[in-house]
């Protein structure tokens, strides 16, 4: 294995070379398909992912079997979580869900605890992640408490739209990724339509009107 995967971190393009090559050597370059559990609650971080391509969604349930959506893990990413657990030596509380395929280089622990010992650039690559996924999840519960419903979902919906505008997701998933229930996506869903901004079928909604949309969201962040 080449050093070629650490030029996607930015944090770690700084590594002086020995350091690199111990990264390298403790480390393995790992492929998953699209509906992999990466993790789920309960089980050890033994390893550090860094994804190099896919995406994974990390979601938690609640007491009451609900699902909520946490963040997802782009390329270039590492997961808050998995830091989380390997610093305080603590178990997972959420699952992590491979969206699509996905490649990843996974770090064990040895190898995690000793350059995080003896590397500043290490160190500061893991808690400079680390601080800015937080500052995410602060900005998550703040959505979840203050935001409107239907300005969240107006923004979700450009979040995952694709090159043709289409989101590829159900009812009762984007009520998973907004931390409420199926039948207020609906809801909302049949307002947007009526609005003209979506249409919907199966499994998709379609954004007809991106611009009425983008003009919600926006109207709420300047109020």
């Amino acid at each position: 294995m080449n050093h070629t995967w650490i030029e996607k971190f930015k944090g770690l393009s700084r590594l002086p070379e020995d350091i690199r090559a111990e990264l390298v050597a403790g480390s393995q370059v790992i492929s998953l398909p699209a509906g992999t559990q990466v993790f789920a609650p309960g089980q050890t971080a033994d390893n550090l992912l860094l994804l190099l391509d896919g995406t994974v969604r990390v979601q938690q349930k609640s007491d009451t079997g609900r699902e909520v959506f946490l963040y997802r893990v782009h390329a270039g990413e590492s997961c808050v979580l998995t830091t989380a657990c390997m610093l305080a030596f603590e178990d997972y509380s959420a699952d992590g869900i491979a969206e699509t395929d996905i490649t990843a280089v996974a770090i064990p622990r040895n190898t995690f605890d000793d350059l995080v010992a003896k590397s500043t650039v290490f160190r500061e690559f893991v808690f400079t992640a680390y601080s800015r996924r937080i500052t995410d999840l602060f900005t998550l519960i703040d959505d979840i408490v203050f935001q409107r419903m239907d300005v969240r979902l107006a923004a979700r919906l450009l979040e995952l739209a694709d090159e043709d505008n289409v989101v590829h997701a159900t009812h009762a998933i984007l009520g998973t990724e907004l931390g409420t229930a199926r039948e207020v996506v609906s809801r909302t869903l049949s307002e947007f339509q009526r609005r003209g901004w979506v249409e919907q079928a199966r499994g998709e909604v379609r954004l007809t009107e991106r611009e009425g949309l983008e003009h919600m969201v926006k109207a709420a962040s300047a109020a």
